[in-house]
C-alpha cells in the first residue's frame, strides 16, 4: 500500500466499496433497471459527509450505472427500431450487464485497497 492508501479509514474503504457493489442491485428482480443507480445513490448519500473518498467513489459509481442504464436503453431501442434486431434485444442485455458486472467488480476491489479507480466509457453526469 502506498502512503496515501493508508490515510484512508478502513471503513472509509469498505463503504466506498459498498458503494460500487451496489450498483449489482440492478440485476435482481427485486430492483430491476433503477435499482442500479438508487442503491449506490442511497449509501452515497448517507456516507458522502463522513468520508471524502466515498463521496468521490458513490460519484463515480452513480454515473457509471447512469451510463450502463442509457446505453442500454439505447441499445434496446436500436434494435427494436430495425425488425432483424428485435431478435438481439437480449443478447444485448446479457453484454451490457456482463460488461456493469466486471467493471463493478474491478471497481470494488480498487476502492477496497484505497485506490481512486475511474471507471471506462462512464459520462460525468455528477461532477
Amino acid at each position: 500500500m502506498t502512503e496515501a492508501n493508508e490515510e484512508l479509514s478502513k471503513d472509509a474503504r469498505m463503504w466506498a466499496m459498498f458503494c460500487h457493489l451496489a450498483g449489482l442491485a440492478g440485476l435482481s428482480p427485486l430492483l430491476p433497471a433503477i435499482g442500479c443507480v438508487i442503491a449506490p445513490l442511497v449509501i452515497w448519500q448517507l456516507r458522502a459527509d463522513k468520508f471524502p473518498f466515498v463521496a468521490e467513489q458513490g460519484r463515480r459509481a452513480v454515473n457509471f450505472q447512469l451510463s450502463m442504464l442509457l446505453y442500454v436503453t439505447i441499445g434496446i431501442i436500436i434494435c427494436f427500431v430495425s425488425i432483424v434486431g428485435t431478435f438481439l434485444v437480449p443478447i444485448v442485455f446479457c453484454v451490457f450487464c456482463l460488461i456493469d458486472v466486471i467493471f463493478v467488480l474491478i471497481a470494488a476491489v480498487e476502492a477496497n485497497r484505497g485506490e481512486h479507480y475511474r471507471y471506462p466509457f462512464s459520462i460525468r453526469f455528477f461532477k
